[in-house]
């Protein structure tokens, strides 16, 4: 299967000012060990070899941080021997070499070069030594270095004070060496001496109870070393009964499992026995009532399985109970089965998204992009998050409270969101000096990295924010109640920008941190961005922070800042109107009430995304110097663009503070179900005076937009901008305009083009169908009718063999035929613009998006063709189950660009916060060094440094597209009834 990269590359780009100055429930799971000063080199090893002699000449350059003294080692093959060396204390054991510095060339700084030299004599062969060593850490980075995996104990696993834990590991010596020893260490310190053998084990008993972060460090021949991924533990006082998941749903007539097992060993064997304790009494133990652990099986889960009746719906907790051992506790849903296998499979796979051992979820209970950490889309690693990730997981709860009738986890969902993701008073503390007829200075966006830091210009007139007052007077605060896009959940980087008024707290601050990638340029790539802290107090990157690397000025301030990406609101805001309904439905509207209205409030403030970035006015906007400033609404596009941002200082006694929208609307983040139930439903009424009104406009116009985007074979071109390359320049002559904004293929970003992703059609469309479905909108059936059918003739299914393909990446030709820029009635049929799939895929989320979109459609228009592909889809879909979800293989050739040189200024140094450096040499993983602890990180780099010719496969659990699958299932078998 062939891939690109895969996900959006999101555009946070945002440039704001003051006069002054400047821009920009679960079970515990490990925290990262300490972070070390970065360390890296670079040898070049050269020879004059005379056949029985030869000098060696190395230049050793250190890439690291700066050192005071240093040691390099390296081994020959054959028999060579030192015989004299210089500008070193130089000394050999065996085959192994090594050179100390002198006194007077012990201190070498970030980027400075030393030779030294040596002569030896040989006889026979005289190979050039493969690997070498400074102070421990492999240099040229072409070697595989050593690699220790800890394979024991499992994570989230419990035991007791006075029990053994049984650890183990595996581990690897870089090349041409072998492995000295592996060590096992807890947050604490080291547990043991090192094992000098394999099997790599060590026998731990714990003396207090508590949280425990586990690790384990391998040591090669060569002195090189490498950590593992640490896991989480807990141990507690008492010997106890361990049951997992805690939490199940089953369908009436259905069946569940959940594991048991001890949390220490039995001197003899221990009966456990399960029984329903409390609640609905149609869910009974049907196989695994009474278990019997032995002191050698006591570790091992033994399944407990219960039943539903065909009737009944409800909750009843189970207890599991031994002498000797604290009780286990597991509640059990029933919901009811209107929904037949489709509405079990939703269930089935909400467990094993809610279960903790699979790992969805932070201890807070945050969502993680996905399971897997080696990740490289738009978040840079795996257990980064977006506001996406939350808005999916509001959806699933939605849908769960559907199916289960119980809204809690529906309720608790927004509530995690609004704690983590929507920033408190004490996040953006001087909202209350924004000047909204002075909303930001201009700063021209450039397409190209190396473009940057852009120049900060007040002359450029900027216009008036005509929202800011109607929001605060609705709800009696000037901060912003939207979602900031990226989050570090486990503060990898180590910022420690944590939610509620956390600042650079460093890499011990618990608990996520805010972070921002993106912000120079279309041409930008994911793996040419240098992430930065939402709240730059200048403790890391430079002199002043990461400001300079954005934006030129004559001086810079300590300051906030957040962006907003506004598909993500519009889709919690979309979930939360499913929620109305569905509750209601069951005469239970006031069970969801509170969290509905808030999402009302967010989409208020969602309106900032319909407006010009400097609040231009709309159309025809060129160039910056004589474009005008826009009053009132006429700086509005009403188009959900590609964000919004604000920040403003630090420092409160400062006195100022930043908001700016966006000129760029590409189609795939519209949402015209959001726009609907934000005008029709009065549990979402937002309170902004002119907030319905403007929704209102939006609805009309998102769908204008699809229709003036749809190709003559039928998908949806990419959109359009108020700002051409971000500058307000120019558009190419005769590009056709909507609104007077120009069209533009790949809208915001180009590295990969924006629009080639076919995933940006099956979300968006996905929003049409539902809007289609709830209201018969006659435009809507007019879009969908026409991608519907060019998306059938371009997807194959066999659902009995599991084999599926569906469009992938797509090619653009011509434009929209004409301009548009009427108020009322649709644009007309496209002739000359074109769509091709270049290629098809198997992706999971996007499948399970495109199963939806069929789904809705078909319920609403009875389109036979569209339900069967949609069924079909799902069923070949659920062929491909694992333990964790449902997922395929995904070859990522993309990770060829771990390499690709990150563009910092000629003469701009810093460090990242675990002391990565930051200057002109820097490349994607040089100032990422976390990702070498990373179980996959051999297998990557082998294949970016050419020692590999095979691409790496991965098996990802993305947290929105297991959500996808869920709920496409769900939705399945309510509107089918199947």
């Amino acid at each position: 299967m062939r891939r690109r990269l895969r996900w959006r590359d999101r555009r946070r780009s945002f440039t704001a000012v003051s006069a002054a100055l400047v821009l920009l429930g679960g079970l515990f799971t490990a925290v990262a060990a300490p972070a070390q000063a970065a360390a890296g080199c670079k040898v070049v090893y050269k020879k004059n070899d005379w056949g029985n002699g030869f000098t060696a000449s190395l230049d050793i350059t250190n890439t690291g941080d700066a050192l005071s003294g240093w040691e390099l080692t390296y081994s020959y093959g054959g028999n060579q021997r030192l015989t004299n060396g210089w500008n070193g204390t130089w000394s050999q054991t065996g085959q192994q070499v090594s050179v100390k510095n002198a006194g007077w060339n012990g201190a070498l700084a970030s980027g400075a070069t030393v030779n030294v030299g040596a002569q030896f004599t040989y006889s026979g062969g005289n190979a050039d030594p493969t690997a070498f060593f400074l102070n421990g850490t492999r240099c040229n980075d072409t070697a595989a270095a050593p690699t220790v995996t800890l394979t024991s104990p499992a994570a989230g696993a419990t035991y007791s004070v006075g029990a053994a834990v049984p650890l183990a590991a595996t581990a690897t010596a870089g090349t041409g060496a072998t492995v000295s020893k592996v060590e096992f260490y807890s947050q604490d310190g080291l547990l043991a001496a090192g094992d000098t053998t394999a099997p790599y084990t060590l026998n731990w008993t714990p003396t207090q109870a508590g949280n425990y972060s586990l690790y384990a460090k391998v040591t090669d021949s060569t002195g090189a070393t490498a950590e593992s991924a640490p896991v989480g533990i807990t141990v507690t006082e008492e010997a106890s009964i361990v049951a997992s998941p805690t939490t199940l749903t089953v369908t009436q007539g259905g069946k569940v499992t959940y594991g048991v097992k001890l949390s220490k060993a039995p001197a003899s064997n221990v009966t456990v026995s399960t029984a329903r304790t409390s609640g609905n009494t149609a869910l009974t133990v049907s196989a695994g009532g009474q278990l019997t652990f032995t002191p050698q099986n006591w570790s091992t889960a033994q399944n407990v399985e219960i039943s539903a009746a065909a009737s009944g719906t409800g909750t009843a907790t189970f207890t599991s109970t031994a002498t000797g051992y604290a009780a286990a506790r597991v509640t059990v849903t029933q919901a009811d089965t209107s929904g037949g296998v489709y509405q079990q499979r939703f269930l089935d796979q909400y467990n094993k998204i809610k279960d903790p051992a699979n790992g969805y979820f932070s201890p807070e209970g945050i969502p993680y992009h996905s399971v897997e950490t080696f990740m490289v889309e738009a978040p840079d690693h795996g257990h980064e998050t977006t506001s996406e990730a939350y808005s999916y997981l509001i959806w699933l709860e939605a849908m769960y409270g559907k199916v289960t009738q119980n809204w809690a986890p529906f309720n608790a969902s927004w509530a995690l969101m609004e704690k983590y993701m929507i920033p408190t008073h004490a996040d953006q503390p001087t909202n209350s000096f924004y000047q909204a007829n002075k909303p930001a200075t201009y700063a021209p966006e450039h397409p190209d990295p190396s473009n940057y830091p852009s120049q900060l210009d007040g002359n450029i007139p900027v216009g008036q924010d005509p929202i800011a007052g109607e929001l605060k007077s609705a709800y009696g605060t000037d901060d912003i109640y939207g979602m900031h896009w990226l989050q570090d959940v486990d503060n990898v980087y180590g910022y420690g920008n944590t939610p509620g008024g956390g600042c650079e707290n460093g890499p011990s601050a618990d608990g996520p941190s805010y972070i921002n990638t993106y912000q120079r340029g279309s041409q930008e790539s994911v793996f040419e961005t240098i992430p930065q802290p939402t709240c730059d107090a200048f403790k890391y990157g430079g002199t002043n922070g990461y400001l300079d690397l954005f934006t030129k000025d004559a001086s810079y301030a300590k300051q906030w800042k957040f962006t907003n990406a506004p598909d993500a609101d519009a889709r919690a805001v979309q979930a939360a109107y499913w929620a109305d309904v569905w509750a209601k439905a069951q005469n239970k509207g006031a069970d969801v009430s509170a969290t509905v209205a808030k999402a009302g409030k967010l989409g208020d403030y969602l309106r900032y995304s319909f407006f010009d970035k400097y609040f231009k006015k709309i159309g025809n906007c060129y160039p910056a110097s004589s474009c005008p400033a826009g009053s009132g609404k006429d700086s509005s596009h009403y188009l959900l663009s590609w964000y919004y941002a604000w920040g403003g200082a630090l420092d409160t006694s400062a006195g100022w503070a930043w908001r700016i929208g966006d000129g760029a609307s590409h189609f795939g983040y519209q949402n015209p179900m959001a726009a609907y139930a934000l005008v029709n439903n009065s549990a979402l009424a937002p309170k902004g005076a002119t907030a319905k009104t403007d929704w209102s406009t939006s609805l009309t116009r998102q769908l204008q937009l699809y229709k003036w985007l749809q190709s003559a074979e039928g998908g949806i071109a990419g959109g359009v901008t108020n700002s051409w390359d971000g500058s307000y320049s120019t558009p190419p002559s005769g590009l056709t305009k909507f609104f007077g904004m120009a069209y533009d293929w790949q809208p915001v970003y180009h590295d990969p083009p924006s629009n080639q992703w076919f995933g940006f059609q099956a979300w968006s469309m996905e929003r049409v169908a539902e809007y289609y479905y709830a209201t018969g909108s006659a435009d809507a059936k007019t879009i969908m009718d026409k991608w519907v059918a060019w998306v059938l003739d371009n997807t194959t299914v066999n659902a009995s063999t599991g084999e599926y393909q569906i469009p992938s990446t797509l090619r653009w030709e011509g434009q929209p035929d004409a301009n548009w820029s009427s108020t009322s009635g649709m644009p007309p049929a496209n002739t000359g613009l074109h769509v091709t799939v270049v290629d098809h895929t198997q992706d999971v989320g996007v499948t399970a998006a495109l199963a939806r979109t069929l789904t809705y459609y078909a319920a609403k228009a009875n389109h036979a063709q569209a339900k069967q592909t949609a069924k079909n889809l799902l069923d070949a879909l659920w062929r491909h189950q694992d333990a964790k979800g449902v997922s395929v293989p995904e070859t990522k050739a993309d990770y060829k660009r771990v390499t690709d040189p990150v563009y910092v200024p000629p003469g701009w140094t810093g460090k990242m916060p675990n002391g990565d450096p930051i200057n002109s040499s820097s490349t994607f993983m040089s100032i990422r060094s976390f990702y070498k602890n990373d179980p996959d990180y051999q297998r990557v780099w082998a294949y970016a440094t050419g020692a590999s010719s095979t691409a790496p496969v991965f098996n990802y659990h993305r947290f929105w597209a297991q959500a996808d699958v869920a709920m496409a299932m769900a939705d399945y078998g309510s509107l089918f009834n199947e």
